[in-house]
């Protein structure tokens, strides 16, 4: 496995600056963010990346396929234009040539990310919720095939079920990408968001090679009052990396392995110390593996 560089960790970076950056401190992969790519722009991005000679790990994100489960006119509408932006996504992973395009599937439909409650525009139907990402699937799997892209599932922490990932063990995400061949749907392996589970080394050693990406940060505790920036740098917090590291490897992934990490202080301090610290943290808490 090699150490990558996920964008979002030195959120200030444009794609040029962590391009840089990762050529700097000797990384060979960088994880990409639609956001930022579309800032740098599509072909420019490519360029700098393929100057570089770097891989790109993975691109975020697609996904956010629950709208659909909205009543009549809208939830139709909302399917379809989630359908098309994620074919957009699969076409840039494509051009990008990323090893997979992360999937942020969404949570309850009508329900956004760090909004209230909309009055009676939401649904609480948690099933029917995981039923679209299904019909999703079924319609975005043979796409990406088609285009060399691998779909990646990333299941979330619970507490993001409600607006960001109605999939939140491995096991759901990876009985999802089940009926489809592995090349074009796998999973995502991100400590934060499973370390907790009961089941991880099972469904790690199930998952096989359809593990997509590796992700790593920390759980920190207490969590922020904004849990979406509840993630630190490796070693500080309460998860124990190394047996899921070997868990990982010994299910024969050989891909990259990404730090992600939002964190208001992580994203205030200066980039160049944070993949530095970054990098002796991999070293000495990740890659523990006796």
């Amino acid at each position: 496995m090699s150490l990558a560089l996920n964008q979002w960790t030195t959120r200030r970076w444009s794609v040029a600056e962590a391009v840089d950056g990762c050529v700097r401190h000797g990384l060979e992969a960088v994880g990409l963010w639609r956001e930022k790519v579309a800032e740098q722009g599509l072909a420019e991005s490519i360029k700098l990346v393929r100057e570089a000679g770097l891989r790109v790990s993975s691109l975020c994100r697609g996904g956010f396929l629950t709208a659909g489960g909205l009543p009549g006119e809208d939830g139709r509408r909302a399917f379809a234009q989630a359908l098309d932006e994620n074919r957009r996504a699969i076409d840039e992973a494509a051009e990008l040539t990323a090893a997979c395009l992360v999937m942020v599937v969404g949570g309850l439909p009508g329900v956004k990310p760090g909004e209230p409650l909309p009055a009676n525009r939401f649904s609480r139907d948690l099933a029917g919720a995981r039923e679209r990402v299904a019909e999703a699937l079924a319609e975005l799997a043979p796409y990406a095939g088609e285009r060399g892209v691998k779909l990646a599932l990333e299941p979330l922490h619970p507490i993001y079920c409600p607006d960001r990932a109605v999939l939140s063990t491995l096991g759901q995400a990876l009985d999802l990408s089940l009926p489809y061949p592995e090349e074009q749907v796998g999973v995502v392996v991100d400590t934060f968001h499973v370390w907790w589970d009961p089941r991880l080394f099972e469904d790690i050693a199930r998952a096989g090679r359809r593990i997509a990406s590796y992700q790593v940060c920390d759980y920190l505790h207490p969590l922020p009052a904004d849990v979406l920036l509840g993630r630190g740098m490796m070693g500080d917090g309460v998860i124990d990396f190394g047996p899921i590291t070997r868990a990982v490897l010994a299910a024969g992934y050989t891909g990259d392995v990404e730090v992600e990490i939002f964190n208001a202080d992580i994203w205030a301090a200066d980039p160049d110390e944070v993949v530095a610290t970054m990098k002796a943290r991999y070293e000495d808490v990740v890659l523990i593996t006796p």
